[in-house]
This record gives structure tokens, sequence and C-alpha cells, in this order.
């Protein structure tokens, strides 16, 4: 092989990975626009195809002890002079947020935390007033001093995360063809697998994934290991196969996303980026 057939194949290799991640990232982030639009009052929107309006995917509940954190949550600490009924004052902010809001107690500490960035996108200007007037009421009640942070920057914070979170929230997909109808059983593994008419299709939410290089080596491992024994193929979304080279790229750009989300404070598959991605 000549140094220009390698150096085509090396340059095919990563436009096949590039593409099989910018097709599912652009997936991702139409979805976002759409649910954005839909959530605004929207009737209608276009993107490079219709798409009907669907209802947001119920967000997870937020873990016991969950801390709020800066950037993603708007965090409005109080202080209380003595005992209080802290948690009677805060169940209608809780009933009216439900699993966006969260409550941190620490003695006389209190930090009421409304969550401004998910995959739907950075909350509205009016809920972020709404939620800053229940807490000061909530602190009145309490007899509480109170210190709410100020609401501009901490939504142009949240907007710059969320372009960060736009960028990285990603689902690679490997799909193993040729081989008829089979219903796979993954169990316990960090992806996912449905069965297709002709073979069946694995997919890695990175962000939501612990460790995605791993889950994604692994991943690459059964598609290989099923097309071989079955006799069938592994490609991408366009049908292209997919090479020992152009696996280990993608590989290489995940870890790239890895890094950018943890340079945020948010480390892919942790309790804050199950919060963010959901």
């Amino acid at each position: 092989m000549t140094d220009l057939q390698l150096g085509l194949l090396l340059i095919g290799a990563v436009a096949v990975a590039a593409v099989l991640i910018y097709n599912r990232w652009q997936e991702r982030a139409a979805r976002r626009e759409a649910a954005r639009a839909f959530a605004s009052g929207h009737t209608d929107v276009l993107l490079h195809e219709r798409r009907e309006p669907t209802l947001e995917p119920r967000r997870p509940q937020v873990a016991p002890g969950a801390a709020p954190a800066k950037g993603v949550d708007y965090v409005i600490e109080l202080r209380l002079h003595g005992p209080a009924a802290v948690q009677e004052a805060w169940a209608p902010i809780k009933q009216r947020f439900a699993r966006r809001v969260l409550l941190a107690v620490d003695q006389r500490r209190v930090q009421a935390a409304l969550q401004l960035v998910s995959r739907a996108g950075v909350v509205s200007d009016a809920e972020v007033i709404e939620f800053r007037s229940m807490v000061e009421t909530m602190a009145a009640q309490l007899a509480a001093a109170v210190h709410a942070p100020e609401m501009r920057q901490a939504l142009e914070a949240a907007r710059e995360l969320d372009r960060i979170c736009a960028d990285t929230d990603i689902q690679v997909a490997l799909h193993v063809v040729g081989i008829g109808f089979t219903p796979a059983d993954f169990a316990g593994q960090a992806f996912q697998a449905q069965a297709r008419d002709d073979g069946v299709t694995l997919t890695l939410d990175v962000a939501r994934t612990p460790e995605p290089a791993r889950g994604y080596e692994a991943m690459a491992r059964a598609g290989r290991s099923l097309a071989q024994a079955r006799g069938g193929r592994l490609v991408d979304d366009a049908g292209r196969e997919l090479d020992e080279r152009a696996l280990a790229t993608i590989g290489a750009q995940l870890d790239a996303v890895r890094q950018r989300l943890a340079g945020c404070g948010i480390e892919p598959g942790s309790a804050l980026a199950l919060r963010v991605f959901s």
C-alpha cells in the first residue's frame, strides 16, 4: 500500500466517524429545538423535516442529599435565626416546580435551588422571577435572612452552559445488519440494544454514561462479535461499513466530549449529568 492510499484510508475513516457523530448530534439538536419551540407556544416547527411535538420526558427523582451546582442551578440562600418549619414552608414551591427544584438544609443554612439547564434548554426569565418571589415569601414566613444572586448573570451563565451541553449531547449508534431479526440481550451494559428487521441497533447516550469511552468500547466489541458470529456487517446510520480505524476515531472523539463536559464540572454519568441531561 502506498503512502497516498494509506492517507486516503485514514481520511475516509475520520470522515465516516465524523459523519456518524454529526448525524446523531444533529438529530439531538433538532429535538432540543423542537422541544424549546413547542414549550414557548409555537404551534408548528419546521426543521429538516416536520416533527410532531412530544411531551418532555419525565425528570428523574433528585437523589437524596443532592447539592445545588453552580451554573446548573439558581441558588437562593436563607439564614435561619432559630428552629423553623422549613419543609412545610417549602411545600408550595416544590408543588409548583416539582423535580426542577431541590432544597439543601444544613442546620440554620438553607439553600433553595431551581434547575436552570436541562435537555429542554434554559428555563424562562419569568420562571426564575416566580421562583425567587416564592422563596422570598418562604423566607418571610420563616423570619430568615435571604440572599439571592443577580438573575441576569445566572441566566447568562446558564445559557452558555446550555450551548456547551447542546454541543456535547451526543448519541452514538452502531448497527449490526444482515443477520435478520435478532432480539438482543445485553443486560448490565452501558449501551442499549434494539432489534430491527435486519439485525440490531446498539446505542450509547454519551452524557448519561459513566466512563463513556469504556461503554463505547464494550458496545463496539459487542457489535463486532455479533456481526462476525452471524455473518453480518457493522455499519453507521448511512449504511457505511465501520472498520477498526473508524471505530477508534469515534472513540477518540468521545473522549474529547467527556473532557469538555468535565471542564464544566459535569462528569458523564454522574448524578449531576443525569439531572442536566434529562
